[in-house]
């Protein structure tokens, strides 16, 4: 809740629990290929069925981030994409009707200033911030920023937080709970974590907020197989490497990751029923 008012990423999780299903999040840096290029990308997603927008922020040291994430977000730097740039990208993707995140390592935010980037990203829209590499006990100003701008924040949990830490995190989230499946970077991988159910329920015994799964979902049957246990699957890496793989080929581009947001927009809605689910070729 923000101002009273349940945020559009509230309101998006929320409509999908009344229709028994889990929510769709992609992500892609903003600025990759180029601005205007991301802004299709992130509509033909939308329009294909994702539900919440993870917009990145580029930022050279991305400690975080596997090889694709690093590359796409590397070649909208070099393209000089620039903080307006990703705000110009919020505002689009939120006229076109969804929900949109900030996904930002802290230093970005610092030196633009907490209060005034919260300031201008709700102006443009936004929803709130996701902060992989800022933990709530250090947060206070963006914690009190958050406040005044009615934004979400949402940060992370992990295998290895303990319980004490799963709970003060879940405690300082607004939106909804990241629960990182795997221990490492960003990247698709063959197979969804065997601990990630375990940590979605940990999360779930002190939080009534919808928890959604991240790192490693790259496919359908996977997004099914997370929909079976958690409110959301979040997809970054795999969006990311459709593009690269399209080249300088925008067409393409666009109709590779309208295809694979199809294909995952299935997946969430299976279920758990990941047998019914064929990922792409």
């Amino acid at each position: 809740m923000t101002g009273g008012q349940p945020s559009p990423v509230a309101e998006t999780f929320g409509k999908a629990a009344a229709e028994g299903r889990a929510v769709l999040v992609g992500y892609l840096p903003a600025g990759f290929p180029s601005v205007q290029g991301g802004i299709d990308a992130m509509r033909a997603m939308v329009d294909a069925g994702v539900d919440v927008l993870e917009i990145g922020l580029p930022y050279s040291d991305p400690v975080l981030d596997g090889p694709v994430i690093q590359q796409a977000a590397d070649q909208a730097l070099r393209a000089g994409c620039r903080t307006a740039d990703v705000l110009r990208t919020v505002e689009a993707v939120r006229d076109g009707g969804a929900a949109a995140l900030v996904m930002t390592y802290w230093n970005p935010i610092f030196r633009y200033g907490v209060d005034a980037f919260a300031r201008d990203l709700a102006a443009a829209g936004g929803a709130g911030l996701i902060t992989p590499d800022l933990t709530p006990h250090v947060a206070d100003e963006w914690l009190a920023a958050s406040d005044h701008f009615g934004l979400d924040r949402v940060f992370l949990v992990a295998p290895s937080s303990t319980d004490a830490r799963v709970a003060s995190t879940a405690r300082a989230c607004r939106g909804f709970v990241y629960a990182a499946s795997v221990m490492g970077v960003t990247g698709t991988r063959g197979s969804t974590s065997v601990v990630a159910p375990a940590l979605v329920s940990r999360v779930r015994a002190v939080s009534e907020l919808p928890v959604a799964v991240g790192l490693g979902v790259s496919n359908g049957r996977q997004a099914a197989e997370v929909a079976g246990y958690a409110d959301g699957a979040i997809v970054g890496s795999a969006f990311c490497r459709r593009l690269l793989e399209s080249g300088s080929d925008p067409a393409a581009g666009l109709a590779a990751v309208r295809a694979l947001a199809t294909e995952l927009a299935a997946g969430v809605r299976a279920g758990g029923d990941f047998g019914t689910i064929e990922p792409l070729a």
